[in-house]
């Protein structure tokens, strides 16, 4: 069974939630690729550069979204996306043929 039994009950990085919810705000205004390979290496270079933010109960939840609102917060998380979208534009490690199949602008 293992210490991770309860499959409703483990541990969260919440800071995955965040990036995917901003990165969906950003990615509709910039011209890049949005192939499925493109937008996890985006989020993975980004989450590698931020903190994490582990939660297992409703409170951590609440807390962690109390850190939201603060700007620095937002700033440091937008500052990791925007340096990710421009690193993986330059390096995209997708096939040629699977730009075709996604909704890839570039």
């Amino acid at each position: 069974m293992g210490i991770f039994s309860d499959k409703n009950i483990r541990p969260k990085n919440y800071m995955e939630d965040i990036v995917i919810r901003y990165m969906d705000r950003i990615m509709a205004d910039i011209n890049c690729c949005k192939c499925q390979a493109c937008l996890m290496d985006i989020a993975a270079y980004a989450l590698n550069r931020l903190p994490s933010k582990y939660i297992v109960t409703r409170e951590g939840e609440v807390y962690s979204r109390l850190l939201e609102l603060e700007q620095q917060f937002k700033t440091d998380v937008i500052i990791a996306i925007m340096k990710a979208i421009e690193v993986v534009s330059k390096n995209p490690r997708h096939v040629k043929e699977d730009k075709g199949d996604s909704n890839s602008d570039g």
